[in-house]
C-alpha cells in the first residue's frame, strides 16, 4: 500500500478513485503546525539565533498527524501531493519533517489538474521537496508573525485596533486613501450641448471651436455660445474605419475574482472559494473530475495541448473564420512569477451545459465565466466598423458617431460579459454639402467624485502594485471586513472611524512599511530566495534592525486612547466602567483589569411576540462568535434553539427529574445524569455557570452529591 498525502478531503476523494485499490489517499487539512506562540515576544522565534524557528503542531491537527503516522508504518512509501505552489510546498515539508520522511529522496507530485491523467502523468514523474521555497515560505511566514504579533499588541494597547500586517494595512491604506480623495473632491460645472441637424434630426455633440476642442463651463457660456450657431451647417468630414477587439487572456486568480464580482457580485471570497471547489473535483455522470486547473495563478499563458482541442472545438462548432491567430497574453507584469499557467477548464467537452446538473447555481456561474474566458481567449477578434460625422458651422463643429458590429467573432461566446458601444443609425453624408441646424438642447452637468473601491478594485489594485500573492488577495479584504476597518455595502469597500485611525498611526511611526513600493520589494525578495538567487539571513536582518528602529519610538511616543467611560462604577471595586473592545465588538468592563475581572453581562434584547418553540422561552437577539447578529433562545444554554433551524435537528433543552438534588455548590442547578465521550456521569445541570462533577459513575445521585469537594481533575482543567 502507498500513502499518498494532500490538502483537501474533497481532492483525495477524487485522486483516490483515479490511483485504485493500491493507493491511500488522506487529506491533511491544510497547514498542520506553525510558529509556537512560546519564547520570548511568544513569536515562536529565536532572534539572536539568526531566526531560527520553532514550530508547534496545530491542536485541531494532532489527530490528523495520528492518523498519517499510523498509515505511514504500513505504508511501503508516503507520496507528498500538495499543492503546486509555495505553500504547498511549506506544507510538505512539514509533513516530511512531522513524519520523519527524507526530504531528499520523498516523492513529491506535482500536478496543475486534477484529472485522470495529471496524476498519471504526475506519478511517472515525481520531483522532490523544493527547499528554496521552503525558505521563501518559512521567511514570509516569520516576517508577518515578528511584524504582525507586535505591532497589533501596540496597537491593541494604545488605539485599541484588533491587528495590523504587511499586506493587510498597505491594502486599507489604499481604501483610505480614496475615501479621503472623495471627501476632498469639489465638483465643477460643465454643459453638454447637443445639436439636431437635417431631416432625421441626427444628434451630434459640440467638439471643437477653430480646430481646438472645448468645454462649456457655464450658462452664459452655452447660451452664448446657441446664439453664434447659423442655421446652415457644412459637412466638414465624414470618416468610416474599421477596429478589431481583441479577445482578453484567460483568467488568472486575479482577473477572475474582478470578473466574477463585475457578472454576479460575487466577493472574493465567493468566487475563490467556488474555484477552488471547481479545482478539487466534482461528482460528473457518476466520476469524479476536477473542472479547472489550478485557481492561484498570477500567469494568462495555457497549456499548448489545451490550444489544439480548442482549435478543432471552435471550427467544428463555430467555423473556420473563428479561430484565433494563437494564445493571447497580456503584457507580463513587474511582479508576474509566472509559476502555473492561466485557470481555464480541464476538459472542453465538459461543457457548462453538460456540468450544470451537477453544480450549484454559483457553480455553475463562475465555470461558465471561466469555459468562456478561455474558450474566447483562442478566437478571432470582434470586428467593428465606426462612422463619424463632422458638421462645422461659424468656426463651431459638432459631432456624430456609429458603430456596428461587422463580424462578432470572440464575443460570440464571451459577449454576455462584456458591454459594447450601443449602436445608433446614422444616415449617409457627403462631405462639402450643407445640412440644416434644427435646434441645440442644453444640459448642465457636475463632474462626479471617483467611485469607492469594489473588492474587484482591490483585487486590481494589489495585483499591480505587486503586494500579496494570489493566495492571499481574498483572505486580506476578509481580515479588513472581520477587524471592522471597512464596511461593505455589496462590495463596495467603506473605511471605518477605526480604520482612518489605524492607517493616520501607522503611516506617522511606520511610513516605509505602510507603503506599497517597500511590500512590494519585500515580495521581490521572498521570489529571490525562492528561486534560489538569495539568502534569508539578508532580507530577514534589513527587516527587523528596520522595523524595531521604528517599533521603539512608536512604543515610546503614540499617544494611548483612553476608554470611554459609561458613567457607572464597578459593583466589585468601585472603579470606573468603561467601554471596551473584545473579538465580537463592544462590551462593558472595569477599568481596573486585570485587577479586577468584572464584565457587565448585556441586557438581553427580547424580540417581540415570539417564543422558543421548544421549551417556550421568550427568543432573543444573540450575537455569534463571528460578530453576526442571529435570533436565539434565552434559555440558553439549557435550551440550543437558533431561529431558522429545523426544531427537529436542535438540541433539546436538558431534562431535570423531579426528585434530582440541588447542586451542593451552587444551589441553584439539579444533579442529572450526562453524557460524555468516554461514559455517563453525574453533574450540575447549571453547566456551564457551574462546573461542579463528580466521579463517572451510574450510581445513586445522592451518594455522589455528599461531598462539594468531589469534582474531577477533568472538571479542573476546564474550569
Amino acid at each position: 500500500m502507498k500513502l499518498v498525502i494532500v490538502e483537501s478531503p474533497t481532492k483525495s476523494k477524487t485522486i483516490g478513485k483515479y490511483l485504485g485499490s493500491d493507493y491511500v489517499v488522506k487529506a491533511c487539512v491544510g497547514h498542520i503546525r506553525d510558529l509556537d506562540t512560546r519564547g520570548p515576544g511568544g513569536l515562536g522565534v529565536d532572534i539572536k539565533d539568526d531566526f531560527k524557528p520553532t514550530y508547534k503542531i496545530q491542536p485541531d491537527k494532532v489527530q490528523v498527524v495520528k492518523e498519517l503516522m499510523a498509515l505511514k508504518k504500513k505504508a511501503s512509501e508516503v507520496i507528498l501531493a500538495t499543492d503546486p505552489d509555495r505553500e504547498g510546498e511549506a506544507i510538505a515539508w512539514h509533513l516530511a519533517d512531522v513524519l520523519k520522511l527524507p526530504i531528499a529522496t520523498t516523492p513529491r507530485w506535482q500536478f496543475h489538474e486534477i484529472t485522470k491523467n495529471a496524476i498519471e502523468q504526475a506519478s511517472h514523474n515525481p520531483g522532490h521537496i523544493d527547499m528554496n521555497l521552503v525558505r521563501s515560505q518559512e521567511t514570509r511566514r516569520i516576517i508577518d508573525r515578528i511584524m504582525g504579533f507586535r505591532l497589533s499588541a501596540l496597537l491593541q494597547k494604545k488605539i485599541k485596533s484588533r491587528s495590523a500586517g504587511r499586506v493587510q494595512s498597505v491594502t486599507l491604506r489604499f481604501i483610505v486613501d480614496r475615501e479621503r480623495e472623495i471627501g476632498a473632491f469639489k465638483p465643477e460645472e460643465y454643459w453638454i450641448l447637443t445639436g439636431k441637424f437635417g431631416p432625421t434630426n441626427v444628434e451630434a455633440q459640440l467638439y471643437q471651436y477653430n480646430g481646438k476642442s472645448i468645454k462649456v463651463h457655464a450658462k452664459d457660456e452655452a447660451e452664448a455660445i446657441e446664439k453664434a450657431l447659423p442655421k446652415t451647417f457644412r459637412i466638414d468630414d465624414v470618416n468610416v474605419t474599421e477596429k478589431k477587439r481583441e479577445p482578453k487572456p484567460a483568467f488568472t486568480t486575479s482577473t477572475m475574482q474582478q470578473e466574477s464580482f463585475q457578472a454576479f457580485h460575487y466577493s472574493t471570497k465567493k468566487t475563490q472559494l467556488i474555484a477552488q471547489h471547481l479545482y478539487e473535483g466534482k461528482e460528473i455522470e457518476g466520476s469524479p473530475v476536477g473542472l479547472i486547473t489550478y485557481m492561484r495563478t498570477d500567469a494568462n499563458r495555457v497549456a499548448p495541448e489545451f490550444v489544439q482541442a480548442a482549435d478543432v472545438l471552435i471550427q467544428n462548432r463555430y467555423g473556420a473564420a473563428y479561430k484565433g491567430q494563437g494564445i493571447v497574453t497580456s503584457k507580463k507584469g513587474e511582479f508576474v512569477q509566472d509559476a502555473h499557467e492561466a485557470i481555464r477548464p480541464t476538459d472542453l467537452g465538459m461543457t457548462p451545459e453538460r456540468v450544470k446538473p451537477y453544480l450549484s447555481h454559483d457553480e455553475y456561474n463562475v465555470y461558465r465565466l471561466i469555459y468562456d474566458r478561455a474558450l474566447a481567449s483562442l478566437m478571432s477578434p470582434r470586428k467593428e466598423k465606426t462612422y463619424s460625422v463632422k458638421f462645422e458651422g461659424n468656426g463651431y463643429v459638432f459631432k456624430a458617431d456609429s458603430t456596428t458590429m461587422v463580424f462578432d467573432g470572440y464575443s460570440k461566446v464571451y459577449g454576455e460579459f462584456e458591454n459594447y458601444a450601443k449602436t445608433v443609425s446614422l444616415p449617409e453624408f457627403k462631405k462639402g454639402d450643407s445640412i440644416a441646424f434644427n435646434s441645440l438642447t442644453k444640459e448642465q452637468k457636475f463632474t462626479t467624485p471617483p467611485s469607492r473601491y469594489t473588492e474587484a478594485k482591490v483585487v486590481h489594485l494589489m495585483e499591480a502594485e505587486g503586494i500579496g500573492r494570489p493566495s492571499t488577495y481574498s483572505s486580506t479584504i476578509s481580515t479588513l471586513e472581520d477587524r471592522s476597518y471597512v464596511d461593505s455595502d455589496r462590495g463596495t469597500l467603506t473605511p471605518t472611524d477605526q480604520g482612518d485611525l489605524t492607517v493616520d498611526e501607522l503611516v506617522k511611526y511606520f511610513p516605509e512599511f505602510m507603503s506599497a513600493k517597500y511590500t512590494a520589494n519585500m515580495e521581490v525578495g521572498l521570489d529571490e530566495i525562492a528561486a534560489g538567487k538569495a539568502e534569508r539571513d539578508s532580507l530577514l536582518n534589513s527587516f527587523y534592525n528596520d522595523f524595531t528602529k521604528r517599533f521603539v519610538v512608536a512604543e515610546k511616543e503614540m499617544e494611548k486612547i483612553p476608554d470611554k467611560k459609561v458613567g457607572r462604577k464597578c459593583p466589585l471595586c468601585g472603579r470606573d466602567l468603561v467601554i471596551r473592545k473584545g473579538r465580537f465588538g463592544e462590551f462593558v468592563a472595569c477599568s481596573g483589569y486585570p485587577k479586577c475581572k468584572y464584565v457587565e453581562k448585556p441586557k438581553p434584547v427580547y424580540v417581540e411576540g415570539k417564543k422558543c418553540p421548544l421549551c417556550g422561552s421568550p427568543l432573543v437577539k444573540r450575537v455569534s462568535h463571528t460578530g453576526k447578529e442571529f435570533i436565539g433562545c434565552s434559555a440558553y444554554p439549557k435550551c440550543h434553539y437558533i431561529e431558522g433551524q429545523d426544531p427537529n435537528k436542535v438540541k433539546k433543552p436538558v431534562e431535570i427529574p423531579a426528585d434530582a438534588p440541588l447542586c451542593p455548590r451552587c444551589h441553584k442547578g439539579h444533579m442529572i445524569t450526562k453524557h460524555g465521550r468516554f461514559g455517563d456521569f453525574v453533574a450540575c445541570s447549571n453547566y456551564p455557570a457551574c462546573h461542579y462533577i463528580v466521579k463517572n459513575k451510574k450510581t445513586a445521585l445522592k451518594a455522589e452529591t455528599d461531598s462539594p469537594t468531589a469534582v474531577s481533575d477533568a472538571a479542573k482543567e476546564k474550569k
